[in-house]
């Protein structure tokens, strides 16, 4: 089982350890702790993105509560993953916790895409080897990373770039995904009324509040109408 298990998240292990590796350097570099609080992040935490974004962060001297609502903002997705997957994990008994916690874009790609048999008690099983095996990737990326940037000195001026070449890959997917640009100007434009007119300390969590709002309130109206098309066509 715990071969199969392995196998299966080879492609996971050969994108957890670089990335995680890189997230270490940037984490040493760029900020005044302990390596050992890098792997304890992604133990805790375990959110590539969301890590990053949190380094990036605190380099910029922001405040715990925007660290705290951006990196809420940017994971919210995981709840939905959960969610979609609480029929797939019901009767898992202590495993269910951690099956919830440890669902990442790949992680649950992977859980949701292999085949599986009609044993649930087996294929849960191997749903949480499957989990377990990625967190230890990750964790194992970040600790190595972490000492590769407190043992070897180089040069690591714009490591923290990778933040922004992260996002506008995620950014370029969700348009090629979506085919609609109103998510992108409504981004650009909260972050530009909040750099104009909210403090520099507050000016993320002014933005993210202000896309927020604009996106459900456009969501709301197309829901409205679609519903309102849906009751004239009857």
């Amino acid at each position: 089982m715990n071969r199969n298990a392995f196998r299966l998240t080879l492609p996971i292990l050969f994108g957890y350890l670089p990335l995680g590796m890189a997230f270490g350097v940037l984490f040493t570099t760029q900020l005044d702790y302990a390596w050992w609080v890098a792997p304890l992040m992604g133990l805790v935490i375990y959110a590539g993105s969301g890590q990053i974004l949190a380094v990036s962060l605190l380099a910029a001297s922001a405040g715990l509560l925007e660290v705290a609502v951006a990196m809420f903002v940017l994971n919210a997705r995981h709840l939905f993953y959960g969610l979609s997957l609480l029929g797939q994990f019901r009767g898992a008994g202590w495993r269910k916790g951690y099956l919830i916690f440890g669902l990442t874009d790949e992680t649950y790609s992977l859980l949701t895409s292999r085949p599986r048999t009609p044993d649930r008690q087996h294929e849960q099983a191997i749903d949480f080897r499957i989990t377990l095996f990625n967190q230890l990737y990750w964790i194992t990326g970040c600790a190595i990373g972490a000492l590769l940037g407190e043992l070897v000195a180089f040069d690591s001026t714009g490591i923290e770039f990778a933040l922004v070449a992260l996002f506008i890959v995620l950014t370029i997917e969700q348009y090629k995904a979506l085919g609609n640009t109103f998510p992108l100007w409504a981004g650009a434009l909260a972050a530009g009324l909040a750099m104009l007119l909210v403090p520099p300390a507050h000016q993320l969590i002014a933005a993210i509040t202000l896309v927020t709002t604009t996106l459900l309130l456009h969501y709301w109206k197309l829901h409205k109408r679609t519903k309102g098309g849906e009751v004239s066509h009857g």
